[in-house]
């Protein structure tokens, strides 16, 4: 399944005035430690139903979307690949890859192993979307057998993998680019859903 979506930049209002400031890891707070969602996943994804399941496809997507309304991001794809893995891919700034403050860690890793970490918290970066009650790609990262991220920003593509929530492999430089954007792979954790079959109406009608 391929869902794209097209010069929404265009039919976005104009909001270029209210949001001006660099996108960098300085615009990613961190409000609260990933903790128990493995051992608990019904308190930050509702259920391990199939309700829970398409909630992970909703918060990687609603992060790109989140870039579109923040007029950064014109295209957004999501695939559902052989083996019930989902893709999702934007063309936006790419999620910062510099040194968070707060944390001393890249924020590519702070985005994805802390939860309730993002821009939508602060007043930088971009808080535009009612995202702000999602749990984050943190929680998709620990439900999922394995994820992995590739950014195309400052020239260069940054890759990190995880199993599990557990990092296998650092962010590491592995080629270049001329374009920015942030594309997210994974595979639901059979061990956490009673089912990981995703169904492509369900997605279609919330895109």
């Amino acid at each position: 399944m391929i869902a794209a979506l097209h010069g929404r930049k265009q039919t976005m209002p104009d909001i270029t005035d209210k949001i001006t400031q660099e996108y960098d890891a300085s615009q990613i707070q961190v409000l609260e430690g990933l903790e128990a969602v493995r051992k608990r996943p019904g308190m930050y994804i509702g259920s391990t139903s199939s309700s829970g399941l398409h909630h992970l496809v909703y918060e990687i997507v609603d992060n790109s979307i989140d870039e579109a309304l923040a007029g950064y991001c014109s295209h957004i794809e999501l695939t559902i690949e052989p083996g019930d893995i989902i893709c999702v891919s934007d063309n936006g700034r790419g999620i910062p890859v510099d040194i968070q403050p707060q944390t001393g860690k890249s924020a590519l890793e702070v985005v994805f192993t802390v939860l309730h970490a993002g821009g939508k918290f602060g007043g930088g970066g971009y808080k535009v979307s009612g995202g702000l009650h999602g749990v984050g790609a943190s929680v998709v990262n620990a439900l999922s057998e394995w994820l992995e991220v590739n950014v195309h920003k400052n020239g260069k593509i940054y890759q990190m993998k995880f199993s599990r929530g557990d990092i296998t492999q650092p962010m590491t430089v592995v080629g270049e680019t001329d374009h920015t954007g942030t594309t997210v792979r994974f595979k639901p954790d059979p061990i956490m859903f009673e089912d990981t079959v995703y169904d492509y109406e369900t997605l279609h009608v919330r895109m």
